[in-house]
C-alpha cells in the first residue's frame, strides 16, 4: 500500500504532497478492519481517511509527551485510528491549515507491521524505511450478492464453493455481504477444493497432550479425540484413577472375605470421588474468581464506582446495571441472526429481557480512553433524557471490556431506508415535514433543556429511527458528549460520517451545537430531494449533496435537484422556505447557523402554514402562524411562476382574510 505523504520543499519554498487512494468497491476485498490501523504522523497534523460513508482521521502535536520508540502518541507526533467496517475505498487528505514544515504521512497499514520511530515525524525516514509502500491486511469474501442462508440452499449447485467434505458456509464478518468457507471443527486444511479439509490429529501434538491432565490415553476420532483410561486405572469423575488392590483374606475372615472386599472397593470410591468433588469445586472457585476480579477491573474502569454513588444520591431512577449474562441470555449468546443494524460505533442486537421486555442491546467497539473513568456517569445523565422523540437509554453494562448499551426498542427501520431504500414509495410533504420537525425538536432538547446540555455528535438519517406512525425517534448516542465547559477543550480523533461532517469541525476539532445543525441541515436536504448525502459514483461537483445544493441555490435552480414526488404547485412555496431553512444551517460558519431551537420553530410554523391555507385565516391568525421573524426573510428563490408565501400573505392581509 503506498504512502500519502505532504513534506516542505525549502527550496521551492512550498508544500509538496503524494496522495493516494485505494477503491476495491466492486470487488471482494476490503481493508480488514481486525488487523489494520489508520497511522497520522508529523508535527502539527490534520490527515483524514474519506470514503462513504466515514471519514477517519486524528491530529498530531509534537509538544506534549516526550516521543519514545514503539510508542504512537498523538502528543508525540502519532496517533492512531480503528479502520471502519467494510472500508472498500479511502482518499487521503491532509488539512493545509496544520503542517507547515517539515514531513507528515497518512497511511492505512498492518498495526502489527508498524513500530513508531521518533525520527518519523521530522524526516522521510518513514518513507524510506518501508521505501515508499506499506503492508495491509485484506479481507476478502466469495460473492457479495449471497449469504450463507442463500448459498446453503445451492449445495449441490455447480456454483457452491465449499468444495471439501467436512466444510461449512460461514458470514462476512468485516460488514460486506458475501460468504466465505470454513473447515468445520477439528478439520484443518483448503475447504475449496475437493477433500482439502484434513483432520486433525490432536494426539499426535508435540506441544500439548489433551489427556494429560486426566492421566489418559489420547486416541484421535475424526473431527475429535477421546481419552481412554489405561488398562491399569479406570475413569472416575472424568478423571483416571489406580484401581486399589483388594486387601488379602484372613483366615479368621475367610467366611467375610466377599463383604469385606466389597466394602473396602466401595469406601475407596467414595473416598475417590469425596477427593475429585473437593479439588473440582476448589478449581472451579479459583476461575470464577478470576474471571469476578476481571469483571470487577472493569466495572471500576468504566466508572461503575462512581456510578453507584450516583445512583443513590437519586432515589428512584430507572436506570439499571446489567450483567454480562443477562445480555447474554437476552441475545441468544448475541446471535448473528438477532443483528438489527451495524453503526459506525458498533452492532445492535435484538434482546428479550425477563418478563418479555423487547430491548436493543448495543455491542460498542471501542471506547474514549479519556472518558473511561467517566463512563457510567455520563450514561446515567444521558438516561434522565425523557422525551418522546428519543430513544430512551435503559442502562449498561460495564463488567466487560467495551461496555455495552440498552436501550428501548424501535423495531420499524430508520428514516435512511424510508428515504433511500423504499423503492420509490411514496412520502408525502406533510410525513416529511412531522418527521423533520420531531427530529428538531428532539435535538433543541438536548441542546437547550437537558441539564447538563448534552451534543449528539452523529446527527444523520440512519440515527432516527420511525415508529409505525412515521413518528421520530433520534438515536444512537455513541458519539454523544456532554456539552464542554471550557471552551478549549478539543478532540484529538475527528469522527463522524461523509456527507455529515460539519467543515468547522474538522477544520477546529471542536465539536459544538452547531454541528449539529449542519448535519440536520443535510437530513433536511435528504427529506427534500430524496438523494444519498455522499455519492462515489457522481461526478466530482455532484457528490457531495450539499456542496450541490449550495451550487443550485445560488444559480435559482432548486426545482432541479427537489424530489418530484412533493415538487407541485401547492409545494413549491413551503419548499422554498424549508430549502431557505437548510441554507442558513449549512452555513460554513458555525456562527451563523441557526440553534436547533430555531429550527425546530421555523419547522413548526412551516407545518401550521401547510394546515391553514391563506384563504381561510384571518391576519391576527396569520401573523401567529408566520411568527415575528417572517418567512418572508427567504433567500431562496424557486422559478415557477407562483406567488411566493410573503406575497400570498400580504395580499391576504390586504383583503381583510
Amino acid at each position: 500500500m503506498d504512502i500519502s505523504w505532504q513534506c516542505y520543499d525549502y527550496q521551492a519554498r512550498q508544500m509538496k504532497e503524494f496522495i493516494w487512494g485505494g477503491n476495491f468497491t466492486y470487488t471482494p476485498f476490503r481493508f480488514s478492519h481486525v488487523d489494520n490501523k489508520i497511522v497520522v504522523m508529523g508535527c502539527n497534523t490534520l490527515a483524514y481517511m474519506k470514503s462513504q460513508p466515514h471519514i477517519e482521521g486524528c491530529y498530531t502535536t509534537c509538544s506534549d509527551d516526550i516521543p519514545k520508540n514503539g510508542s504512537c502518541l498523538a502528543g508525540a507526533g502519532c496517533c492512531e485510528t480503528d479502520v471502519p467496517e467494510d472500508l472498500g475505498y479511502f482518499e487521503a487528505y491532509f488539512n493545509t491549515n496544520y503542517t507547515t514544515s517539515g514531513c507528515s504521512y497518512i497511511v492505512v497499514m498492518e498495526e502489527k507491521a508498524f513500530s513508531y520511530s521518533t525520527t518519523y515525524a521530522y524526516s522521510t525516514t518513514f518513507w524510506d524505511a518501508y521505501n515508499g509502500q506499506v503492508p495491509v491486511v485484506m479481507d476478502w469474501v466469495i460473492t457479495r450478492e449471497d449469504t450463507c442462508i442463500v448459498t446453503t440452499t445451492t449445495k449441490n449447485h455447480s456454483s457452491y464453493a465449499c468444495l471439501s467434505n467436512n466444510s461449512h458456509c460461514v458470514n462476512s464478518t468485516n460488514g460486506i455481504v458475501g460468504t466465505q468457507c470454513k473447515c468445520d471443527d477439528g478439520y484443518e486444511g483448503n475447504p475449496y477444493v475437493k477433500d482439502g479439509c484434513i483432520d486433525i490429529d490432536e494426539c499426535n501434538n508435540r506441544t500439548t497432550d489433551p489427556c494429560a491432565a486426566i492421566g489418559g490415553v489420547c486416541y484421535n476420532t475424526p473431527g475429535n479425540f477421546t481419552c481412554l483410561c489405561p488398562p491399569e486405572k479406570q475413569k472416575t469423575n472424568g478423571i483416571c484413577a489406580k484401581i486399589p488392590p483388594p486387601p488379602p483374606p484372613t483366615a479368621a475372615s475367610a467366611s467375610w472375605v466377599m463383604p469385606v472386599v466389597v466394602l473396602n472397593h466401595a469406601g475407596a470410591s467414595v473416598g475417590l470421588l469425596i477427593f475429585v468433588i473437593t479439588i473440582t469445586c476448589v478449581y472451579l472457585n479459583q476461575e470464577k474468581r478470576k474471571l469476578q476480579h476481571i469483571k470487577q477491573r472493569y466495572f471500576q474502569q468504566h466508572g461503575g464506582l462512581l456510578l453507584f454513588e450516583e445512583m443513590k444520591s437519586r432515589q428512584g431512577v430507572a436506570f439499571k446495571i446489567f450483567s454480562e449474562t443477562e445480555l447474554q441470555e437476552a441475545t441468544d449468546g448475541f446471535n448473528e441472526r438477532q443483528v438489527v443494524g451495524h453503526g459506525g460505533h458498533g452492532s445492535v442486537y435484538k434482546g428479550l429481557l425477563k418478563g418479555n421486555v423487547e430491548v436493543a442491546v448495543k455491542r460498542c467497539m471501542t471506547i474514549d480512553e479519556q472518558h473511561k473513568k467517566e463512563f457510567g456517569r455520563e450514561m446515567l445523565i444521558l438516561s434522565q433524557i425523557n422525551h418522546k422523540n428519543i430513544v430512551k437509554l435503559l442502562g449498561c453494562c460495564l463488567e466487560v471490556e467495551v461496555p455495552m448499551l440498552v436501550y428501548e426498542l424501535v423495531p420499524n427501520g430508520t428514516l435512511f431506508q424510508l428515504i433511500h431504500g423504499n423503492h420509490g414509495k411514496r412520502i408525502s410533504l406533510a410525513t416529511r415535514m412531522q418527521i423533520a420537525h420531531q427530529s428538531a425538536e428532539a435535538l433543541a432538547y438536548l441542546h437547550s433543556w437537558a441539564s447538563p446540555p448534552i451534543l449528539h455528535g452523529d446527527v444523520k438519517s440512519s440515527n432516527i429511527l420511525i415508529d409505525c406512525d412515521y413518528n421520530a425517534k433520534v438515536s444512537d448516542f455513541g458519539a454523544s458528549i456532554l456539552a464542554p465547559t471550557d471552551e478549549s477543550q478539543f478532540v484529538t480523533i475527528v469522527q463522524g460520517t461523509c456527507g455529515y461532517l460539519d467543515p468547522e469541525y474538522m477544520q477546529t476539532c471542536q465539536l459544538t451545537d452547531k454541528s449539529d445543525v449542519y448535519s440536520f441541515g443535510v437530513v433536511l436536504l435528504e427529506l427534500l430531494t430524496r438523494k444519498m448525502p455522499f455519492n462515489l459514483e457522481a461526478p466530482e461537483h455532484e457528490k457531495s449533496l450539499a456542496l450541490r445544493f449550495i451550487s443550485v441555490t445560488k444559480e435559482n435552480r432548486l426545482e432541479e435537484i427537489l424530489d418530484d414526488q412533493i415538487m407541485n404547485d401547492e409545494n413549491m412555496e413551503v419548499l422554498g422556505e424549508v430549502a431557505d431553512l437548510a441554507k442558513r444551517c449549512l452555513e460554513m460558519s458555525g456562527a451563523n447557523r441557526p440553534s436547533m431551537r430555531e429550527v425546530s420553530e421555523r419547522i413548526d410554523r412551516l407545518r401550521k402554514v401547510m394546515q391553514h391555507p391563506w384563504e381561510q385565516e384571518n391576519p391576527e391568525e396569520m401573523e401567529s402562524l408566520l411568527g415575528e421573524s417572517s418567512l418572508a426573510s427567504s433567500e431562496v428563490i424557486i422559478n415557477t411562476g407562483n406567488l411566493s408565501i410573503e406575497k400570498k400573505a400580504a395580499r391576504s392581509l390586504e383583503s381583510g382574510r
